[in-house]
């Protein structure tokens, strides 16, 4: 097993965190999995145990600092290590992407950029201190590939997501000579997730065509015409997070089949 005896703590039990958390737990790791819905981290934990997987589940807001502190001090308490840090929130797209720059309010600019650079500067930092004490860990990090590449009507998502990899960056330039990764994984949009459905449908309108013939459309900018999926990217989250991958910092996973050369 790829992860036997690390400890890894998943933020959001959405379609990733919970692809994610699965993956982690099958390759041997105790999952302590964390969400502001309590039921929906519970659902995804009991799904994960049910497996014969280790997993324990919290109510954190990533959001909030010092929620975020008491969460980790009680993981170190009980498991003794944080090996592995991944932030898989999300908010709600509507109002912000497909929308023209110049018609887009301010606040619905500002929102993913703000929202997603503070939630995972919150949990990197917190992990991070602990990982540099313990000479060891990895902090992971999703980016889609608007974060390199741009796109239209994406708003500040495609900002926001380029904020992650320079965040990404400086904390391998601070803490990898302490034995601390950080690690992004750059995908497509993947469409097993009710949020891609979303995104979808408020950019064909956008385009005035069906959310099917732009679905059509973005399927054929991979070079395999298809987008990753979350089992895909799960398996290299799980590479990526463990010891086989001690050379990779500071860096993105490259999963755009691709759409972006690194």
């Amino acid at each position: 097993m790829l992860l036997e005896g690390k400890n890894a703590v998943v933020y959001g039990a959405g379609a990733t965190g919970g692809a994610v958390a699965r993956a982690f737990a099958r390759e041997g790791a105790r999952v302590f999995l964390t969400g502001r819905d309590q039921a929906a981290v519970d659902a995804v934990g009991k799904d994960i145990s049910g497996a014969g997987g280790l997993v324990e589940t919290a109510q954190v807001d990533a959001l909030d600092d010092a929620m975020v502190q008491r969460h980790l001090d009680a993981v170190v308490e009980t498991a003794g290590s944080i090996d592995i840090s991944y932030n898989a929130i999300g908010i709600p797209q509507q109002g912000m992407q497909g929308i023209p720059l110049t018609d887009l309010a301010i606040e619905s600019f500002m929102l993913p950029i703000t929202t997603y650079t503070r939630a995972h500067f919150v949990t990197a930092r917190a992990a991070a201190r602990r990982m540099v004490e313990q000479r060891s860990g990895v902090i992971l990090m999703h980016t889609p590939e608007p974060a390199r590449a741009g796109g239209s009507l994406l708003g500040g998502m495609s900002p926001a997501w380029a904020a992650l990899e320079g965040l990404n960056r400086a904390l391998s330039a601070e803490y990898a000579q302490y034995g601390v990764r950080a690690v992004c994984l750059r995908t497509t949009g993947m469409e097993e997730t009710a949020t891609i459905d979303v995104v979808f449908g408020l950019h064909a309108k956008a385009r005035g065509i069906t959310q099917e013939a732009f679905r059509a459309a973005i399927a054929e900018m991979p070079h395999r015409k298809r987008a990753t999926t979350l089992a895909e990217f799960a398996e290299v989250a799980a590479f990526v997070a463990s010891d086989r991958a001690a050379a990779m910092t500071g860096t993105v996973a490259n999963l755009t089949g691709g759409i972006i050369v690194d």
